[in-house]
């Protein structure tokens, strides 16, 4: 199949002159042989030129990395286009350092949550529900369960160190009574915040049995100013 046509047909006895070779090259045009018609065409114009045919370049014609990230337009690739993943995985890296963003789990001993009820100090680790639960019913029991000394007296530490002491002594009548924090499950450490008193059965009048002095982290002085002696419920608050 001819690519071009001729821009001059001679016949047999034609005389070749320059003007005829000149028509022959300057007048030729491309035939329908010189496009295979999938990924070329002659366009609509006159001479006709060869183009490239409307969706005719397939992955067939692109070199391997011929597409550069130049060339690809911002937001044009969408989720559908991209590679299917794990279940359970997000691209990521947690390499800890520059790298090329792989398909990391959501949990896993390498993922974004560290499934280890044994939580640690990590800022770049997070901890799964179950981890956080496990935690909590831990604290219920190792950080929150009351410090029995007798009976009738209990200290709790929280987990933050905030100490709550609260029992019930006998107050002398008309004298001073010092209570002993040693008695009721050890000293605080730091400090006392506050003393809270509660008379149970005061026979007359307000404020008759009251602090004597600023608490100590290891001590308070009760004052009962009755006659009589008086059960008195106190909280104590510290770290």
């Amino acid at each position: 199949m001819a690519i071009l046509s001729k821009g001059t047909t001679f016949s047999t006895g034609d005389q070749v002159t320059a003007t005829n070779l000149n028509a022959l090259v300057d007048s030729a045009t491309f035939a329908t042989g010189a496009v295979d018609d999938s990924t070329t065409a002659l366009d609509s114009s006159t001479p006709k030129k060869i183009i490239v045919k409307n969706a005719g370049i397939t992955s067939t014609q692109l070199a391997t990395d011929a597409v550069t990230t130049v060339k690809v337009e911002n937001n044009a690739i969408t989720l559908a286009k991209m590679a299917t993943q794990a279940d359970q995985t997000v691209l990521g890296n947690v390499s800890g350092g520059a790298a090329v963003p792989t398909a990391v789990p959501i949990v896993g001993a390498a993922g974004i949550l560290i499934n280890n009820d044994s939580l640690g100090t990590d800022d770049t680790k997070g901890a799964t529900q179950g981890n956080i639960k496990a935690y909590v019913d831990a604290s219920s029991t190792d950080g929150f369960t009351p410090t029995a000394s007798a009976s009738d007296t209990k200290s709790v530490t929280l987990p933050n160190g905030l100490i709550m002491k609260f029992g019930r002594v006998n107050a002398s009548a008309s004298t001073t009574t010092t209570v002993n924090f040693s008695d009721f499950g050890g000293n605080f450490s730091n400090s006392v915040f506050s003393v809270v008193l509660t008379v149970e059965n005061a026979t007359s009048g307000t404020n008759t049995v009251i602090l004597n002095a600023q608490p100590t982290t290891s001590s308070f002085v009760i004052k009962n100013q009755l006659t009589t002696a008086e059960d008195v419920n106190f909280i104590a608050i510290g770290r």
